[in-house]
């Protein structure tokens, strides 16, 4: 079922502004390409559906003369999703699979660093592990029991024991490594 997402204005004699594209862009939509002929008219409606594969499509038309553009994208469900002190005993300890952990902190700029590359590997590995993050300010408790000193610090848990640690913000294949190790 289509449903409308947004009306974007579009100039009739430059392309996209690439400000009317950031709506499209910070949704939970990612690899989103576009076809897009000669503007001819003042707005552009955005109507999408779900294929029978599981991607979203997007199909759009500009108000007046109408010409069309056809976008189709990816969703990306996959989160990396926070636990905390009441969570971690059921999410990582008691989880039937290999579990990663992300310990970071909002102030830390290597945790920024590091947060796309740990979405990255959630994504890759669903199915075969679980990927989780604990803010250290919001449960020390769990920092401390684990001896984080440093942060970013990801480890690995296998049937409710921790099995490796990573500290810094490494590069994917140091993570893929350790990750392959333990599935």
């Amino acid at each position: 079922m289509a449903g409308v997402l947004e009306t974007l204005p579009v100039p009739r004699t430059s392309g996209f502004p690439s400000a009317s594209l950031t709506p499209i862009a910070s949704s939970p939509i990612s690899q989103l390409s576009l076809r897009r002929p000669e503007s001819r008219g003042s707005k552009l409606q955005i109507n999408s559906f779900r294929s029978s594969s599981g991607s979203v499509k997007l199909r759009s038309k500009f108000g007046r003369r109408g010409g069309l553009i056809v976008c189709e994208a990816q969703e990306t469900a996959v989160q990396v999703l926070p636990v905390n002190d009441e969570t971690w005993q059921s999410l990582v300890l008691e989880s039937q699979l290999p579990v990663l952990v992300e310990f970071w902190a909002p102030w830390c700029g290597p945790c920024r660093m590091i947060h796309p590359v740990i979405d990255e590997l959630a994504k890759e590995y669903t199915g075969k592990l679980t990927c989780f993050k604990v803010n250290t300010d919001e449960s020390p408790s769990i920092a401390t029991k684990y001896g984080i000193r440093s942060i970013p610090t990801v480890m690995i848990f296998k049937g409710g024991e921790k099995k490796d640690a990573v500290i810094g913000a490494v590069p994917k294949p140091t993570l893929c490594t350790c990750i392959e190790k333990f599935l």
